[in-house]
Formats: C-alpha cells, structure tokens, sequence
C-alpha cells in the first residue's frame, strides 16, 4: 500500500474532530494496533456505516474513541456480550471487538469462551500488556508467574492464561498470535480476522513500559519492543527448540483457521424452518 493510500486510510478512518494526542501513554503499542486495524479496514474496503466497533474498559478499550466507525465503548468484561447482541440483530453488519487481556479473560472470560464455543462471527482483537494498565497496575490473568504488578508486589503467584489455547479449547475457528513489533503480520492476521466467517481471536503481544515494564525492570519502550523482537517468534522456529531454549519465549503464528457453522447462520435457518408455510395459520 503507498504512502498516500495510507495517509488516506487513517484519514478516511479517523475522527477529524476528536482531539489528539490520544490518552495512551509513551511507548503504548495501541497506536500500532489501531493503524493495522484501519489499514485492514481499508485494504477489504468495509464502509464505515457498516463496519462497528465494541470495546469493554480499559487502555485498549478507549480506541473505538478515534475511529470513525460506529463505535460503542461498553462495561467491563462486557463487550462481547455487546457486540454479540448487535450481530444477533444485524448478521449483517461487520463487528470487531477490541480488548485487553483483563477485559476479556478475567471479567469477561465466559462471555469470551461463549462466544468461541458459539462460533458467532465476531472478530476479537486482543491487546495483551499483561497487565491491568488504565486501573492502577493490578496483575491480569496474562501477568508472567513471578512478575510484579502493583497487587502483587513480591511476584504474582498465578500460572498465566495462554489465551490462544484457551480459544482453541473453547472451539474458536480462527486463532492466531503476534506482536505489535511486528505490525505488518498484525495488519494481516487481523485483515484475516475480519474475513473469517466464525469467531476469530488475534492476539496482539504488546509493550507497556510505563507501568509493567517499569515494575518489571523491562526497560524503555524501545527495549521491550527488541524483547517482542526476539523473543516471539514463529512456529516453526519455535517447534525447532529445546524445551530450555524455550523459556520466556513464545510461538506467533495463525494457530487455527478451520470453517464450521457460524451461528447467526443457523439461528436464520431455525428461524425460518418455524415459520408457517403458505396457507397455514
């Protein structure tokens, strides 16, 4: 894509009034995030009026601010829910949530792994910094064992989510890991999100220097962008390593993309199975 098509993408997508900068903090891999979004947008050329945004709370979640779609910043752990009632009422419409790893996996995870076993046709983008960032620094479901967050100041004791296999488990149709280092496969998993007929899960490994990577001793933003540089990498390089070589490592990739029954679909069928036929009261 050019550089004047993309600088037409995020002006076609952006809210012009809103006033920016934007809330996130220096260093956020949000804004990489959003730009691969609007760009896979752009690149299946999704009409704004069509093209709806569901987010729950938190630093993520204030992105449906920016973009010019129709857009509903919902309640904690609850966007999900949302934007499947807004599917359930108009199948057509395209709807993505995005989230973080708090948002959806803690407060929201049944209505994550609901959604999943469902296969309804929602595209979930989930930002994963590991931690609860816009709250106050508590540890999330994703915070590595032993690292610190501000609940857990001696290490968090928790095993942490692999939200990928959780996605799988649940039956999620298309899966797929990356990093905002690597945002041009971000743009692609998530332009290969929205074109999935099913539910779809990209998560999107991402920095937070100001309070984890902080906590963590992680370095500034352009350190912990190297450690996402190194330190996620793809399957098969991943597969091809020793169980040692393994450690604070791990696999990026399209983990599933598999076509089963969306559910909007067979609900339409239920529905028209039960109406009368012609002639019948």
């Amino acid at each position: 894509m050019s550089k004047i098509k993309q600088k037409h993408i995020h002006n076609k997508y952006l809210r012009q009034k809103k006033k920016f900068p934007h809330v996130w903090c220096p260093g956020c891999s949000n804004g990489i995030v959003m730009g691969a979004i609007m760009r896979a947008v752009g690149e299946l050329e999704w009409r704004r009026t069509n093209t709806t945004m569901v987010s729950g709370i938190g630093c993520s979640s204030r992105m449906p601010v920016y973009v010019d779609f129709n857009t509903l910043h919902s309640l904690h752990g609850r966007a999900i829910a949302y934007a499947t009632g807004i599917k359930m009422y108009k199948p057509k419409m395209d709807v993505m949530v995005v989230t973080g790893d708090g948002d959806a996996t803690a407060i929201g995870g049944n209505h994550f792994i609901h959604a999943a076993r469902r296969n309804i046709n929602l595209t979930v983008i989930l930002i994963n910094n590991n931690i609860y960032g816009m709250t106050g620094g508590q540890y999330s479901p994703t915070t590595p064992t032993g690292d610190k967050a501000t609940t857990t100041p001696y290490g968090n004791l928790d095993p942490t989510f692999d939200i990928c296999e959780l996605a799988m488990g649940a039956g999620a149709t298309f899966v797929a890991r990356t990093s905002a280092y690597h945002a041009v496969e971000t743009q692609s998993f998530i332009k290969q999100g929205l074109e999935h007929k099913g539910f779809a899960l990209i998560e999107v490994i991402s920095a937070c220097p100001v309070i984890y990577g902080k906590l963590n001793k992680k370095g500034d933003a352009s350190k912990m962008m190297r450690q996402m540089k190194e330190n996620i990498i793809p399957v098969k390089s991943f597969e091809a390593l020793t169980e040692n070589e393994r450690e604070n490592k791990l696999k990026r990739g399209i983990f599933r993309k598999e076509i089963k029954p969306e559910y909007t679909a067979v609900y339409d069928k239920l529905i028209d199975s039960l109406k009368p036929e012609d002639g019948e009261k």
